[in-house]
């Protein structure tokens, strides 16, 4: 069984308890946190993917970092149950899958603005505002720079592309030359 169907399972099972205790958001933050720690410390992965070390030190090692990142007991619970189950690899994927869930029950889209130059805050806020009232969803932005573009943006949302960039209109421009001449 591959990690997208066994996170996709655990999620929604996490989803679900989570919607029932009105522990969702949370749920949804501890995973995505603790999911990143696993991807970023190759220390800690070594340590919790060790068959060698027992589960109970493992759980242990779960259950002290959950307490000092503030998780809820559900959330290291769930962590346990994985190292347990020898499933911590599919953290990433359960964590992607389980905030997919977490923004389609609370009506939240998500959307990446790239622009050449770093955005004001306000800039970014007038945007949200617009998309919002172009979608009927709230609407939470990240935002990257590419100087590549050379003036404008380029907004996605899930599958979904907006190319105002000034990049996207020279080569549109210099596609209808050459299909002119």
């Amino acid at each position: 069984m591959s990690y997208e169907n066994v996170a996709r399972r655990y999620a929604r099972a996490v989803f679900d308890i989570g919607k029932e205790s009105g522990t969702l958001e949370q749920l949804g933050q501890d995973v995505a946190a603790f999911a990143a720690l696993f991807v970023e410390n190759a220390e800690l992965r070594s340590v919790l993917d060790n068959p060698l070390i027992a589960d109970a030190s493992r759980e242990a090692v779960i259950q002290e970092i959950g307490a000092r990142m503030g998780m809820t007991e559900t959330s290291r619970n769930l962590l346990r149950l994985l190292a347990r189950r020898n499933r911590l690899a599919v953290l990433p994927e359960l964590s992607a899958q389980l905030g997919r869930l977490v923004d389609d029950e609370t009506s939240l889209l998500r959307a990446e603005v790239t622009s050449a130059v770093p955005l004001s805050n306000d800039y970014v806020a007038r945007l949200a505002a617009e998309l919002e009232k172009a979608t009927g969803r709230k609407v939470a932005i990240t935002t990257r720079e590419d100087a590549s573009l050379i003036a404008g943006i380029v907004t996605r949302i899930g599958d979904r592309v907006i190319d105002g960039s000034a990049r996207a209109r020279l080569t549109a421009f210099r596609d209808s030359l050459v299909q002119s001449s």
